[in-house]
């Protein structure tokens, strides 16, 4: 495993990470600025498959971080991928927003209620009864399943709000069939990142800020892995775990050389 003077490539989450509520984080411009001066290659990842990269570059400007749309992956991008792989130019009735539907139009996919060759779920805002009984009876048809991401609960103002995971559930449930879960904590996402930006194992890193996706996913990829206490780890989640990252910082201000931190206080 690479020691951190040895990584020539870099791959991080988004929230909890460089951003908290649509607010950067300490350090976190600074670094993203420091592997665009020194010509680092690295990727934003997330599993929120609700927005556009170019979406979410806008919402990363806004909060004072400049990350460029084809520095970001997410698990919409990570699923047309894959489902490109597995049948190019297929169909698929997609239960979610912009982010995924475009990410599988700009993959050949055609998106269709007949016979489709996947059913996708991914986040939104807007399921819908008629949808997911749609999905339901595809899948009972033959459809392959498949969602972007895992996650049951998403954070709101008012709270969690159900997402992905969960509706996956309610599928499952009702089809006895599982999904194929494509974002984290599945190592293939961390996989087609490393493959869109050409880093190998061997020298790239992961910083996350949660153990039971980002730091598994990138201890089974073969990365080197980074968690942060500035998202929803503590010392009592991280004892919860059989594993460990290779290194626990409080945030990435952490990673940010000395050069750079003089030079902005000059």
């Amino acid at each position: 495993m690479a020691r951190r003077d040895e990584i020539e490539c870099w791959l991080t989450d988004m929230d909890g990470v460089l951003v908290h509520e649509n607010q950067a984080l300490p350090g976190a411009a600074e670094l993203l600025q420091q592997w665009t001066d020194t010509g680092t290659p690295f990727l934003v990842l997330t599993n929120n498959s609700i927005f556009t990269p170019r979406d979410l570059s806008a919402r990363l400007r806004a909060s004072g971080l400049n990350v460029p749309e084809d520095r970001i992956w997410t698990s919409a991008l990570a699923t047309a991928d894959f489902l490109k792989e597995q049948m190019p130019g297929g169909t698929a009735f997609v239960i979610g927003e912009v982010g995924i539907t475009t990410a599988l139009h700009e993959a050949g996919f055609v998106m269709t209620e007949t016979n489709p060759d996947f059913v996708v779920v991914g986040e939104t805002r807007n399921y819908s009864f008629e949808a997911i009984t749609k999905a339901i009876r595809l899948i009972l048809n033959g459809a392959r399943f498949i969602a972007t991401n895992p996650d049951a609960t998403g954070p709101s103002k008012d709270g969690p709000m159900p997402a992905t995971g969960a509706i996956s559930a309610l599928i499952t449930k009702a089809t006895g069939m599982e999904p194929y879960v494509v974002g984290k904590p599945n190592p293939m996402m961390f996989r087609s990142a490393m493959n869109k930006i050409g880093a190998h194992s061997e020298n790239t890193a992961m910083i996350g800020d949660r153990m039971d996706t980002d730091i598994v996913a990138g201890i089974e990829a073969g990365l080197h892995t980074i968690l942060v206490m500035t998202g929803i780890s503590d010392a009592a989640e991280i004892a919860r775990y059989p594993f460990r990252p290779h290194e626990t910082l409080a945030g990435v201000h952490e990673l940010v050389s000395a050069e750079l931190v003089e030079s902005d206080e000059i």
